[in-house]
């Protein structure tokens, strides 16, 4: 059992884990930059310590600074929640070299899945279903050619070592290929440091769905169903939900358990997501996120699981206790990411929170670490709060959704609740007729 654990993280994620850390009897150490010294974590934890100034590159990315706050305070493990370090396969290998247990995957099995071509291709060895495609890295006229020569147009092209939208670009029939790419290599080394890039088809009306696993390291994995995080701007997602409208649990079950056996036979430990496009009825391997999601929550509210406990369970070297035949999941849940930003332009707006007033009552649940005259910080990601809704079925959980939206108050600054509120209001998002180009298209319709 770990006595203390660090949280190299900030905000509701961090605040997150020190919840579940308390109900577990384990003391928490909160890191923060300058900026954060007032945050909820900093107040909850039993102890914190300060890593430096407010740019992320000198606080929470900083591993020599949350390396040494871990060792004058004792903490026998590091949870590095979701974003910064967490897939930073380093760090997890740093971690461990100073005697602190990681609480994630092996640094090999982040590095491995860190890289695109490296996953695809380790997808494909373990037998999960891939989008045609370079076997690797392109270079090189005749190859890029040939490729699409094989796989036609619309192709896609991704940094190797990228994510979140960065360094991809879709190109058409009778675009400039080759001005293309370059432009894309450019990106790619801008953002990720790695020129390296890949093709794949590009298919134009996927759904997102990803699988939620859960791993010993130990010859059990087991998966949690599904969630379909289809709503995004600019491939980041907005709105996800469990289960996903209009697609058999034959075949959600069928591919659960191809992505259980894979991470089984990969060895892996802790919590995973694989990430799936959807077109057409089939599944084609597109990432996995080797941490904890965003989005666990609706997966937790689904399965009555809490899925950061199981992750510190496996760390400290405990077997999953469970069968795949008692993983069951009960109701509809939905989670709406609320941003610091605002709804139309979609600048980010830090400032201060003058008036907080999260909605309440049945089947809500807040993930958040607001509290009035809190002033949020203009250093990092613009998510400030996660509201899930639960109920037995989808449609109740829709007018759940509508009522605590409406009830939710964040003065002072701007955020996307009303545009939010324009989606889940839209027929084709009430319908569940709709995939992941279908916000932007009706952005302003």
């Amino acid at each position: 059992m770990f006595n203390k654990i660090l949280i190299a993280n900030r905000g509701e994620i961090a605040l997150r884990i020190i919840r579940t850390c308390q109900e577990m009897g384990i003391e928490t150490v909160a890191i923060h930059s300058t900026s954060d010294e007032s945050a909820m974590h900093v107040r909850l934890a039993n102890q914190s310590v300060c890593i430096g100034p407010p740019s992320p590159i000198k606080s929470y990315l900083n591993i020599p600074a949350i390396i040494s706050a871990a060792e004058i305070t004792g903490a026998e493990a590091i949870h590095p929640g979701y974003g910064f370090l967490s897939e930073n396969y380093n760090f997890a290998a740093i971690t461990k070299e100073h005697g602190i247990e990681f609480i994630g995957p092996e640094s090999e099995h982040i590095r491995m899945m860190g890289n695109k071509v490296e996953a695809k291709k380790t997808a494909k060895d373990l037998g999960l279903p891939i989008l045609p495609g370079s076997e690797g890295k392109v270079g090189g006229t005749a190859q890029i050619e040939k490729i699409v020569g094989e796989i036609g147009f619309p192709i896609i092209i991704k940094a190797a070592s990228g994510g979140g939208g960065r360094g991809m670009k879709v190109v058409n029939e009778g675009d400039d290929l080759h001005s293309i790419i370059s432009i894309a290599a450019r990106e790619a080394k801008s953002f990720f440091g790695d020129e390296s890039l890949y093709i794949e088809k590009f298919l134009p009306k996927p759904r997102h769905i990803e699988i939620q696993i859960l791993s010993d390291g130990k010859d059990n994995s087991l998966f949690f169903g599904e969630r379909d995080c289809s709503i995004q701007r600019r491939h980041q997602k907005v709105i996800e939900e469990t289960p996903a409208m209009g697609i058999s649990r034959d075949k959600i079950n069928e591919l659960g358990e191809k992505s259980s056996k894979a991470m089984k036979k990969l060895g892996y430990k802790g919590v995973g997501t694989i990430e799936y496009l959807y077109e057409n009825g089939k599944f084609y391997f597109i990432e996995m996120n080797t941490r904890i999601q965003v989005e666990h929550t609706i997966t937790e509210e689904t399965y009555g699981v809490d899925l950061i406990r199981e992750q510190i369970l496996i760390a400290m070297g405990q077997k999953l206790n469970k069968k795949q035949s008692n993983v069951l999941q009960s109701g509809h849940s939905i989670q709406c990411r609320i941003l610091a930003e605002d709804p139309k332009t979609f600048i980010p707006c830090a400032g201060l929170v003058e008036n907080y007033h999260p909605p309440g009552g049945h089947g809500i649940r807040i993930d958040s670490a607001l509290y009035n005259n809190y002033f949020i910080p203009p250093n990092y990601d613009s998510l400030i709060s996660k509201l899930i809704v639960s109920a037995s079925n989808r449609n109740d959980c829709l007018n759940i959704l509508n009522r605590a939206l409406e009830e939710y108050v964040i003065s002072g600054i701007k955020t996307n609740i009303p545009l939010l509120i324009d989606i889940i209001n839209r027929k084709e998002f009430i319908n569940g007729d709709y995939d992941i180009n279908w916000l932007e298209k009706n952005l302003n319709g």
